[in-house]
């Protein structure tokens, strides 16, 4: 009977020592990948900063493009630059409206895709 209950003991600890591998891995994936995240959030940030900026100070598309370039300089954006932006008018105000995606490469043929679609208020 003794012999017994050791076997079933072992038998759980192996099955904890995989979970625990299991977790671990799941873990690191989701840190893998959300490190990998951030920077890209940070810029979509930036972007909006950006297209916001130049919608208040151009008066024509290419100033508005000219601004947002010269901030997409300063602040590293390289997702989209000033000629990918839709600049229309809405009323007497100018809004100017981005559209982009980002891929981070997980295994294989396997991404996660981020799309980004915004405009200025």
């Amino acid at each position: 009977m003794h012999a017994h209950h050791s076997a079933r003991r072992s038998r759980q600890r192996g099955l904890s020592f995989i979970g625990v591998i299991f977790v671990g891995l799941l873990a690191v994936a989701a840190f893998a990948i959300g490190g990998q995240s951030v920077p890209i959030f940070l810029e979509y940030h930036a972007i909006g900063k950006a297209a916001n900026k130049a919608a208040k100070e151009g008066s024509t598309v290419p100033e508005i493009r000219a601004s947002f370039d010269r901030a997409a300089a300063i602040d590293d954006i390289s997702s989209i630059t000033g000629k990918d932006l839709e600049i229309t008018k809405r009323g007497d105000k100018i809004v100017v409206s981005f559209k982009y995606s980002r891929e981070i490469a997980l295994a294989g043929p396997a991404y996660l895709v981020y799309r980004f679609e915004d405009s200025t208020k």
